[in-house]
């Protein structure tokens, strides 16, 4: 799936180090962030519109310093946002180059479209250890069944307007054990009005489902 991987400079204001994942289906802008000896690590991927900071004000771009000592992480931009199998297929290119760089131990982090992705990319790695799908839309995720035996985190606000919560609810439904649904009043689908919430509560989750490093996956 990789053919290369080169160094590329982020935005201004973009903490972490870019790195140009060339693929056969052309290059994919990503920024990594790592900091200390681990196999553990997060592939985090946004919506339509693509971009590496995420929802809930900038989440992926805040947690991933902050995990970078004990977590790394990888924020991947898609190539082309619109086509859902072209984004699963970066995603799994991120996933393809942790793995090569010696993190075997991942958790998939999707908002938005960004959801359906991971719920669909986290099946065709034996990598993934953990998905959370915030505000996910229903397309694309009907084969959420498939994510288990690995943990999934359902976040959704229960006043989006873009894609309602019954889109969680009905991915929760569909989903196998291991599964929690979280469902934060008053916000909407960019999380905004509980990022601090969201934020508490991904640390925690994030720790506790990616196991120690000398520890096996739920597939092993």
């Amino acid at each position: 799936m990789i053919n290369s991987v080169s160094e590329w400079q982020p935005p201004d204001g973009q903490p972490g180090r870019g790195r140009l994942i060339g693929t056969e289906r052309g290059d994919i802008q990503a920024i990594l962030h790592e900091d200390g000896a681990t196999r553990r690590a997060i592939v985090w991927v946004w919506g339509i519109r693509g971009g590496f900071d995420g929802p809930a004000e900038s989440i992926y771009r805040s947690m991933s310093e902050e995990l970078k000592g004990e977590i790394a992480s990888l924020r991947v931009n898609y190539r082309h946002p619109t086509e859902f199998d072209e984004c699963v297929y970066d995603t799994l290119a991120g996933v393809a180059y942790l793995d090569s760089a010696g993190y075997d131990n991942l958790a998939l982090i999707g908002h938005s479209l960004g959801g359906a992705v991971v719920i669909s990319a986290a099946p065709r790695s034996p990598h993934v250890k953990a998905v959370v799908a915030l505000s996910s839309q229903t397309l694309g995720a009907r084969d959420v069944a498939d994510v288990s035996p690995r943990p999934l985190l359902l976040v959704h606000g229960a006043n989006d307007r873009n894609l309602p919560v019954e889109c969680s609810k009905a991915i929760y439904g569909w989903a196998r054990e291991p599964k929690e649904l979280v469902i934060y009043p008053g916000a909407g689908h960019g999380l905004r009005q509980c990022k601090d919430e969201v934020h508490e509560l991904l640390r925690g989750w994030l720790t506790e489902k990616l196991q120690n490093d000398q520890e096996e996956g739920p597939d092993a």
